[in-house]
């Protein structure tokens, strides 16, 4: 028995004697007496960082709408409003019921979506509803910053609530012919309408206008629906809705000595969002200095801020090694950490949380959005970068644990070394959180939250922006 295990030891150390004469060539560099390897960290490189504003956005056929006011003590006030069509039932030709209508009640009903900021505890709202001067054309493209004309002296419809936006609502289902019956419905809020509106539009209505949807369109145009600023206490917040509204309208009818309840349900199929920012001085210096290197970063949803960053310093020194012709540099690991700042003061601010994801992109050549090259994944029809990293990999998402962002970017600084890529504007920026699959890199409607972190100005601050690069030096 003493002499089996002798023998299996030695056929152990004889296997792995023999697999480690395979050439060194086969993976990485050899070294030898002529090749020399050298390695080294370089730990907060200067970052050059500049607060921007965001590029317009557009906001029509969103899965997710905003409306709002939102009074930030730092960024300044957001406000989101929604213009909306209005289509007859089924968005086609629609007969009236026979007999004599009475309308009991119209609501407009705006379902919550996920995605709420802003302070859902102590901030009440106030909706109102208006009708449009012009046509809602949803062959049209409508951009955030689209100004719409709508009869500000005719109110149709108002109400005031506060953000519950995962609480159910209990509503009576109107059933024909039958009892009405209560049921729960989804998070929503319901806004009363003008009966007269609902009348000289819709049950007054002229055959002709019935008998088309295109022709009810250009009759009644469509809604636009805001918040009112003055009857929003606290710091408001920003409310997203969802793409499935309806004006419900109940009505009894009468059919000589027959009486019923009926509804009658108006879509509307399509919402554009209109986005307005007034900024506080402090975000005004920032965006009015883009020669020098700032010590605070502005991030900002809603299509609005976004930060323009560069790694001048960090690129010359280590092209001035190259230079020097006797040695390689290969970039093995980079990575960009972002960290927001801590408030000294929180009172008034626990409502604005760092935004849970921000992405990182370049501009080409024709300034047009593009991936980093550590995030190109690819299509079926675009071959992606074979060294992508990965979307949960390649980082942006805010880890509550480490409170930071962070991006590991080592291909795009390989290939900017390199001059294989050149920096026509590499930006960090907020993006939706609903996509898991690939890399975002346009800006977004759909996220209201924002964040305020260290820049590269101060680099002795504890929360300065962050390049942590691990290279390795090959001498020729």
């Amino acid at each position: 028995m003493k002499f089996f295990r002798l023998d299996l030891l030695t056929l152990l150390i004889s296997l792995f004697i023999l697999n480690s004469c395979k050439n060194q060539d086969t993976v990485g560099v050899g070294v030898s007496s002529t090749v020399n390897v050298g390695g080294g960290l370089v730990d907060t490189s200067t970052v050059i960082t500049n607060t921007v504003l965001e590029d317009s956005v557009v906001t029509l056929g969103l899965a997710k709408n905003a409306l709002g006011y939102l009074n930030d003590p730092i960024f300044g006030t957001t406000e989101a409003n929604i213009a909306t069509d209005l289509n007859l039932p089924n968005q086609s030709s629609y007969s009236l019921p026979s007999g004599t209508i009475i309308i009991d009640s119209a609501r407009l009903v705006l379902s919550f979506a996920d995605g709420f900021y802003g302070d859902s505890l102590t901030s009440t709202f106030k909706v109102n509803v208006y009708q449009l001067n012009e046509l809602f054309d949803k062959t049209k493209t409508y951009y955030n910053t689209k100004q719409w004309n709508y009869n500000s002296s005719n109110l149709l419809g108002s109400w005031a609530f506060t953000a519950h936006t995962h609480d159910s609502v209990k509503v009576t289902r109107i059933v024909a012919g039958g009892p009405d019956t209560p049921i729960i419905v989804q998070p929503q809020v319901r806004v009363p309408i003008n009966i007269n509106f609902v009348n000289n539009y819709f049950f007054n209505a002229s055959s002709t206008t019935l008998a088309s949807n295109s022709t009810f369109n250009n009759s009644v145009k469509g809604l636009y629906i805001t918040l009112d600023k003055a009857k929003t206490t606290g710091p408001g917040g920003i409310i997203m809705i969802k793409p499935t509204d309806t004006l419900a309208v109940y009505y009894r009818s009468f059919s000589g000595n027959v009486v019923d309840t009926a509804s009658v349900m108006l879509p509307i199929s399509a919402l554009a969002v209109q986005i307005k920012h007034t900024y506080t001085a402090t975000i005004q210096t920032e965006l009015s200095n883009t020669t020098s290197s700032r010590s605070t970063i502005y991030l900002q949803g809603l299509a609005g801020l976004r930060t323009k960053v560069s790694f001048p310093s960090f690129l010359q020194n280590l092209r001035s090694s190259l230079l020097k012709r006797d040695s390689d540099l290969v970039i093995n690991r980079a990575e960009l950490v972002i960290t927001p700042l801590m408030p000294t003061n929180t009172v008034g601010l626990n409502p604005f949380n760092p935004l849970p994801k921000i992405s990182m992109y370049r501009l080409d050549i024709a300034h047009q959005h593009i991936e980093l090259q550590d995030a190109t994944i690819g299509g079926t029809s675009t071959p992606g970068d074979p060294r992508n990293v990965g979307v949960a990999y390649f980082g942006g998402f805010y880890s509550p644990s480490k409170q930071n962002y962070h991006f590991v970017i080592t291909s795009f600084l390989q290939d900017m070394l390199l001059k294989k890529t050149v920096d026509y504007g590499t930006f960090i920026a907020p993006v939706d959180t609903t996509n898991t699959t690939t890399v975002d890199y346009l800006p977004t409607p759909q996220v209201a939250a924002r964040t305020v972190a260290g820049g590269g100005a101060n680099k002795s601050s504890p929360y300065s922006i962050k390049l942590n690069v691990i290279y390795t030096k090959i001498a020729k």
